[in-house]
């Protein structure tokens, strides 16, 4: 609903050993910063497109970690589903991420932009399985920023298809035991 026709739609899944409640919280703890895979797809961009390291001080779990560079809950479904959203203009070296209200998300229209929601889903599948879901949407405000877009978005999409294959194993991993330990 926050975006009703998407330029881009990408979505990944993978069915976890654990209830939906445990998935949601170990998506949003994850550390995915800790991926050498991850660090190298930011490293390369960075590279691609003259940028720096972003040297300021971060949380390292992945909700804390995207709210603290500008990315807002934009709506949440206790146990089960966050969606969060930002604006920005991804094609530049360092892109500054605009928190924009869930009120006033789905009308921003400022030309130049693109509006990116990520939403993180667990549905459940049984009393300890689930299907764990990462989809994300962009849409550009304008022409011009569309054009720009499909430029960046030509080169840079492997890297964020990488990016959320290679947290799905550790979500997988951790949620899993995690319910191992509340089990025990």
């Amino acid at each position: 609903t926050f975006i009703p026709e998407p330029e881009v739609v990408e979505h990944h899944q993978i069915g976890i050993n654990a209830p939906a409640e445990i998935v949601l919280d170990t998506a949003k703890d994850l550390e995915v910063m800790n991926s050498p895979i991850i660090r190298a797809v930011f490293r390369l961009r960075e590279l691609a497109l003259g940028g720096e390291p972003d040297r300021r001080p971060h949380p390292t779990r992945l909700l804390p970690q995207m709210q603290s560079i500008g990315w807002v809950v934009l709506a949440e479904i206790p146990a089960r589903e966050i969606i969060l959203g930002s604006v920005t203009q991804p094609w530049l070296a360092a892109p500054v991420f605009r928190s924009i209200p869930a009120a006033e998300f789905r009308d921003f229209s400022e030309p130049g932009y693109v509006k990116i929601v990520w939403t993180l889903r667990a549905d459940p599948v049984g009393e300890s399985r689930s299907v764990f879901h990462t989809k994300t949407r962009v849409c550009p405000t304008d022409a011009e920023a569309r054009g720009r877009f499909r430029r960046y978005w030509s080169f840079v999409a492997p890297g964020v298809e990488l990016i959320r294959l290679v947290m799905l194993g550790p979500l997988k991993h951790d949620a899993e035991r995690r319910m191992v330990r509340r089990v025990a």
